[in-house]
């Protein structure tokens, strides 16, 4: 018997060496459930798309974060929200995103869906000092962009360093 028979992932239950599947030796059987189950349990996650189950793995709203010298911007895409249903939080250093996205038909009329309902909170830490009086946030079409200003302070505190070669 080679090592690859002894591996179960990728195989089914035809490909099971003889020792697993001839045997009547309950300890073995319980083995081989065992291991159907969590061979079941983690393919899900190799064929997981980008939308349906995956959605309450990924993070959710999607966000982009880039920083220059005078500021760091935050953007997130959540559509089908609206302005009212978020809340945007900035304490200790970081970036608090929060709402509810709420479904607009009954369950019972839903036959099929791969849309993401419900409340979601997306915590960002900032790792500079922000100059909290200074902050604004806009909404449009979906994006939320939220510009943070450094401080005096933060900006003086990056300093370049020369590489030698």
């Amino acid at each position: 018997m080679n090592m690859r028979e002894l591996i179960p992932w990728g195989r089914s239950e035809r490909q099971a060496p003889a020792v697993y599947r001839d045997s009547n030796n309950p300890f073995l059987a319980l083995h081989r459930e065992v291991n159907r189950l969590f061979d079941d349990v983690f393919r899900s996650f190799d064929t997981m798309a980008p939308l349906g189950r995956a959605s309450m793995w990924a993070s959710w709203p999607n966000v982009e974060v880039t920083e220059t010298d005078g500021e760091i911007q935050v953007t997130a895409e959540i559509p089908g929200i609206e302005e009212k249903d978020m809340e945007v939080l900035l304490k200790d250093g970081v970036l608090t995103l929060r709402g509810e996205k709420r479904s607009v038909t009954e369950d019972r009329d839903r036959q099929f869906s791969e849309r993401f309902y419900g409340r979601f909170e997306r915590q960002i830490a900032l790792g500079a000092e922000v100059d909290e009086d200074k902050v604004s946030a806009g909404f449009k079409n979906g994006v939320l962009t939220v510009t943070l200003p450094k401080t005096d302070g933060a900006r003086s505190k990056a300093k370049r360093i020369a590489i030698n070669g």
